[in-house]
């Protein structure tokens, strides 16, 4: 069974990202792009205000940051 997926705000998710190195590139409407300089990955995040982030799309976030359902809850 998997873990449950926190409910998380674009902004919870952001902070999570730049404790991963990653530093915020530019904002595409309502979508924050954040790139990490030292492999050039790049990571997408919604930032619809006060609005949770959907299930699915949380876990297509984790799963570009190369990390599992745990040490991403770690890291909150």
């Amino acid at each position: 069974m998997s873990p449950k997926l926190p409910a998380l705000t674009g902004k919870d998710v952001a902070r999570v990202v730049r404790r991963l190195g990653f530093e915020f590139r530019r904002q595409a409407g309502s979508h924050a792009i954040y790139v990490r300089p030292t492999d050039h990955a790049r990571v997408v995040i919604p930032m619809h205000s006060g609005v949770v982030i959907k299930r699915k799309t949380l876990r297509a976030i984790i799963e570009d940051l190369k990390l599992s359902v745990e040490e991403f809850s770690n890291l909150l």
